[in-house]
């Protein structure tokens, strides 16, 4: 089956404490069925100073999030959307089920 979100999308949470919220999918780890996503489920760590380059202190970083809490923004609507795929020319393209439009 198709990827539904790769790498460089823009997503929207549509369950968990970020519903709402979009931001740009960072990684895809198809095999845990999650995805990284800049400025969603955002977590906090303590770490320790590595000299030279980082300092030490409370890191606020993005941490993985299941797919399934995920949706696809139509590009042309700006909501949620799901993703089917379809054979154009020869290749497989994703497209916006709400809108109809191409996303790759």
């Amino acid at each position: 089956m198709p990827a539904r979100i790769k790498t460089g999308d823009e997503v929207i949470a549509i369950t968990g404490k970020d519903k709402g919220k979009t931001g740009t999918v960072l990684s895809v780890n198809p095999d845990s069925g999650r995805a990284v996503v800049e400025g969603l489920n955002i977590i906090k760590r303590h770490t320790r100073p590595r000299p030279p380059a980082e300092p030490g202190g409370v890191i606020e970083k993005p941490a993985p999030i299941h797919m399934s809490n995920l949706a696809l923004v139509d590009p042309e609507t700006k909501k949620p959307t799901r993703v089917r795929s379809e054979v154009v020319d020869g290749k497989r393209v994703r497209v916006a089920v709400r809108s109809g439009k191409k996303i790759d």
